[in-house]
């Protein structure tokens, strides 16, 4: 290689190197800071845009859960009151079956019919406050149903169906009105009753096979959502020991880089000895 003051191709040469080993050093370090291999499109654009639609996936089933948690904190409430309603007709029961008794005077069978209208009282108060976040699915000011999410493109839906339980419905026959001031009145009651705990036991029942649903779709969607989530790292995320040791490796590297090109900047001054300076 010709030795010139005009051009020396060592030092660009090494300049090229170092400028490199920077440039690997600084992607390197931007991993190690973010903890991501592929922090934007300019890393690799197909594997970021995989990543960003399934993060958007993430989201959107983050959205799902929570309409499913609202479902089942609906459907905790609904079966909380259906089972304080079922534990009212029991006691209403007995005290119809007693006024039954032909027997009893005037001021018993007063006592009786009280304590059963208060406990009709009662359980309209627990319809009317039956309700989570403004749904009731019990007093019938919902019919049909609630659909709630049920996947990341609210295309699907899972349905939690409304129990009416007001009185003088198809569940509670019940009417509001009943009283037990005569014989014919409490078995007229008893009647009723024993039809309407059927009825309330049953509603339970289907209210525990939407929840029980519910329940099962709200963890499937959290594993789901669990499994994309580590879908996602395994295509971004850096492995730091990895990263460590490159970064150790190009520290180094540079430090020698620098040192090369200290050493070819240094060639122009052999040509001062070859003119005796």
């Amino acid at each position: 290689m010709a030795l010139t003051v005009q051009t020396n191709v060592s030092a660009m040469l090494a300049l090229q190197n170092l400028n490199k080993t920077n440039l690997d050093l600084q992607a390197t370090q931007n991993r190690i800071n973010t903890g991501l291999k592929i922090a934007g499109a300019k890393d690799n654009s197909s594997v970021f845009a995989v990543a960003q639609s399934m993060r958007a996936d993430i989201g959107a089933l983050g959205s799902v859960k929570t309409s499913l948690d609202r479902a089942v904190s609906i459907g905790d409430v609904a079966i909380a009151a259906g089972e304080a309603i079922s534990d009212l007709l029991i006691e209403m029961r007995e005290k119809a079956t007693a006024a039954m008794d032909a027997s009893i005077d005037s001021f018993s069978r007063a006592a009786y019919d009280s304590d059963f209208k208060a406990l009709i009282n009662q359980i309209q108060v627990i319809l009317q406050n039956a309700d989570f976040d403004g749904a009731n699915m019990l007093n019938g000011s919902i019919s049909g149903g609630i659909a709630f999410l049920a996947d990341a493109d609210a295309a699907r839906s899972v349905t939690l169906n409304t129990q009416d339980m007001s009185f003088s419905g198809t569940i509670i026959t019940l009417s509001g009105t009943a009283s037990l001031g005569t014989v014919t009145l409490a078995a007229s009651a008893v009647s009723f009753v024993n039809a309407s705990l059927d009825n309330v036991n049953a509603a339970l029942a289907r209210l525990g096979s939407d929840l029980k649903k519910m329940e099962a779709h709200r963890t499937f969607i959290g594993k789901l959502s669990d499994s994309l989530t580590a879908g996602v790292g395994n295509l971004v995320d850096a492995d730091l020991a990895k990263e460590s040791a490159q970064l150790t490796a190009l520290q180094v590297k540079q430090q020698l880089g620098v040192q090369a090109l200290s050493i070819a900047n240094s060639e122009p001054q052999i040509i001062l000895s070859l003119f005796g300076r």
